[in-house]
């Protein structure tokens, strides 16, 4: 499919803003949504234009949309933590409103950004494909909330309307203002420390390498369909970790915790919590756990089987990137 202009979510996030990057690079024209001036003058300064409005804003969507080959819906909530009904409306009203504006405004092929997540139910996931089912009870509100939004918008999938989903896995990367800042910060307050000794595996996602994946999903992907999108082979999450906070001058922990003690602190933290109304959090959360304790590793043959993806930037030159 020939895509000249393409509609933006979550412009000025982290994704979006790569995405956004990438696309302008490859001649493609972007209207980016914007929540607010600060989000406009970000997406302008991309080289997109800003389009007023938020993702529960259908005339804003369908205004903003029209005269639009496709939609890439990257805007989400992505807290980790108990989970609210701000993120309800967001991940789920907000997609649905998304998609049903896409539809209204004759776009031809819409793109979901999902997550592994919305297969996470508090186990290790092991090389799995799109075939895994999706679990009927969650790790935590963030992976609920995006597996109901994923339905949401495969559910528009009909009448001219083509829609794909993509997932990747940790992602990562230049212009980082999610996981890096995080983990620095937990790195620094002494609060960061390896569950059973943090040698177990986790796939990637680098963001250059999910915005390529974008564009080939935009160019050539199957409506109705999913992919995995990874940066290749599954890493220890220990020492993907420890070079990322290295880019940064931060020392990595060395102290450990076995699994069983974590899992009580959880339990009685979520208690406390509950308890509590939130006033009092745990120290990891059940949705914190569900997609960093344990192994994390996603197949990605489908897309490079189908759509001819391969990664563009290697681990290695990403921490490179990153370093310099």
């Amino acid at each position: 499919m020939q895509v000249s202009r393409v509609f933006v979510t979550g412009g000025s996030g982290y994704v979006g803003r790569n995405l956004i990057r990438a696309l302008v690079a490859s001649g493609v024209e972007v209207v980016a949504l914007a929540r607010s001036e600060a989000s406009a003058a970000a997406v302008a300064a991309l080289g997109a234009r800003p389009c007023r409005g938020d993702v529960l804003d259908r005339a804003a969507l369908v205004l903003g949309m029209h005269g639009c080959d496709a939609v890439v819906h990257a805007a989400a909530d992505t807290d980790h933590g108990r989970g609210s009904a701000a993120q309800d409306r967001i991940n789920i009203l907000g997609t649905t409103t998304v998609f049903e504006a896409a539809r209204a405004a004759g776009v031809r092929r819409a793109i979901q950004i999902s997550t592994e997540a919305v297969l996470a139910d508090g186990r290790p996931l092991h090389q799995v494909d799109e075939t895994h089912p999706i679990p009927a009870r969650h790790a935590g509100n963030y992976s609920r909330t995006k597996a109901l939004a994923e339905q949401a918008a495969l559910a528009q999938h009909r009448d001219g309307l083509e829609v794909i989903v993509l997932r990747p896995r940790f992602v990562w990367g230049r212009d980082d203002s999610t996981a890096l800042p995080q983990l620095v910060a937990a790195a620094r307050a002494k609060k960061l420390v390896w569950i059973d000794g943090g040698r177990y595996l986790t796939s990637t996602t680098h963001v250059a390498n999910l915005a390529r994946a974008v564009e080939l999903a935009l160019a050539s992907g199957r409506g109705g369909e999913i992919y995995f999108v990874t940066d290749g082979e599954p890493v220890p999450f220990r020492d993907f970790v420890e070079q990322l906070l290295a880019t940064r001058g931060v020392a990595a922990p060395t102290r450990a915790v076995p699994r069983w003690l974590v899992r009580v602190a959880m339990a009685v933290g979520g208690a406390l919590a509950w308890l509590t109304r939130g006033r009092v959090a745990p120290p990891i959360s059940r949705q914190e756990y569900g997609t960093v304790a344990h192994e994390m590793t996603i197949v990605d043959a489908k897309i490079r089987r189908e759509l001819g993806y391969a990664p563009v930037v290697s681990r290695q030159a990403g921490l490179a990137e990153l370093r310099a």
